[in-house]
């Protein structure tokens, strides 16, 4: 067991998120930048319980949970990180969300950030049913963007759902984009790689509204840094005008740092305002089938780590299916007819994580249920009042 040092805290890890730079860096992929010295730990966003408080560490107290990062070791049950590292996950925040927040939540925001997307700008996002690609659409959309997203097909209608326009990956991607955008396009984003940064060129976007966050080196053929911008350690004034004043997708002019921008995005996950799709959900011992799975590929949304997850198979949408099977929430809205209100889709699950031995674990829809019921009593109770006050007005 692992023991906090000064200013450091010991976490209980419920979650912790499964992200493709972790294969890249195991197969050497990014040895030049990022050394590995093996053994190593691997992962980095979780979410889960404080148990301990090292020397030095005020305004935390054992069981709070949190959301947090760590460097190459979120895939343990528990991992000492700096306090400076963690935020107060909310209450109402699904632990399957929380924990796969951060790497996909900080890069996305980062990176809509760069390129100062703006009210009226139309951008294009490269792989936008994937967890940077969906998160950075949203984001885009809440600053009054028009988002067009590359998709493969049967990722399409999820991204409708999103208010984002599909674009199938196969083909003219350039001649279809330009047909849904005649005007041109403002933003481009790469959340995939290959050919992204060639088909931007194509449609001639200016070189400093251009941002991958996968494909560095052609970036640097652009001649900006890895993070999209001509001159490193400038922001431009455009993303903190982009928003309503006071709000969480505004005031970004300052500098932010991991926790803080996570902490905004998981409120606006709590408003239903941002949506990170669970793709599955695998225990610690299945991290190889979980790794297996992402490499695959076409992934919509994001793999996580459970530690203690419910004893049911996987993650299934609670009463949903499709042909007789069980849906998973990733696939909840495939096949669904898209003229519906926006599915506020980790409600229709039974939680899987974070439960303790022998509690009762709810469904949403007995919260909703009792919620239900509560309303009722109360009615009731407002009838039966009124119908007394009723028979002593015609008393007296």
């Amino acid at each position: 067991m692992p023991v906090p040092g000064e200013g450091e805290v010991l976490i209980e890890v419920v979650a912790a998120g499964v992200n493709p730079a972790d294969s890249r860096l195991r197969e050497g992929k990014l040895a030049d930048r990022i050394p590995a010295h093996f053994p190593q730990g691997q992962g980095s966003d979780f979410a889960g319980f404080v148990r301990g408080i090292g020397p030095g560490v005020t305004g935390w107290s054992v069981n709070d949970e949190v959301i947090g990062h760590v460097s190459r070791g979120s895939h343990a049950t528990h991992l000492t990180v700096p306090a400076t590292n963690i935020t107060p996950k909310p209450p109402h925040l699904p632990w399957e969300v929380a924990g796969s927040l951060f790497v996909t939540g900080t890069t996305a925001w980062a990176a809509i950030n760069a390129v100062d997307i703006g009210q009226g700008d139309t951008v294009v996002i490269s792989a936008a049913a994937g967890g940077v690609g969906c998160i950075a659409a949203q984001l885009a959309r809440l600053r009054g963007a028009k988002v067009i997203g590359t998709v493969s097909e049967r990722n399409a209608d999820f991204l409708r759902q999103l208010d984002v326009i599909p674009v199938i990956h196969d083909g003219d991607v350039a001649g279809q984009i330009r047909e849904l955008a005649p005007e041109g396009v403002d933003v481009y984003l790469d959340a995939f790689g290959g050919q992204n940064l060639e088909i931007a060129r194509e449609l001639n976007v200016k070189e400093a509204r251009i941002r991958s966050v996968v494909d560095w080196d052609g970036v640097f053929d652009y001649g900006l840094d890895e993070y999209g911008r001509t001159k490193p350690g400038t922001r431009g004034a455009g993303a903190a005008a982009s928003g309503a004043e006071g709000s969480d997708i505004a005031d970004e002019s300052a500098e932010e740092y991991g926790h803080e921008v996570v902490g905004r995005l998981a409120r606006l996950a709590v408003q239903h305002r941002l949506l990170l799709p669970i793709s599955d959900i695998f225990a610690i011992d299945e991290v190889r089938e979980a790794f297996e799975e992402l490499d695959r590929g076409h992934v919509r949304g994001k793999i996580l780590l459970g530690m203690h997850p419910v004893g049911y198979s996987r993650q299934r949408v609670h009463g949903a299916t499709a042909h007789g099977v069980p849906l998973k929430e990733s696939a909840s809205t495939v096949d669904v007819p898209t003229r519906h209100a926006r599915m506020r889709v980790f409600e229709n699950l039974p939680p899987v994580l974070g439960h303790l031995r022998g509690q009762h674990h709810p469904h949403p829809s007995e919260q909703l249920d009792a919620a239900e019921a509560a309303e009722a009593a109360a009615l009731a109770e407002a009838e039966a009042e009124a119908e007394e006050e009723g028979e002593a007005v015609v008393d007296r």
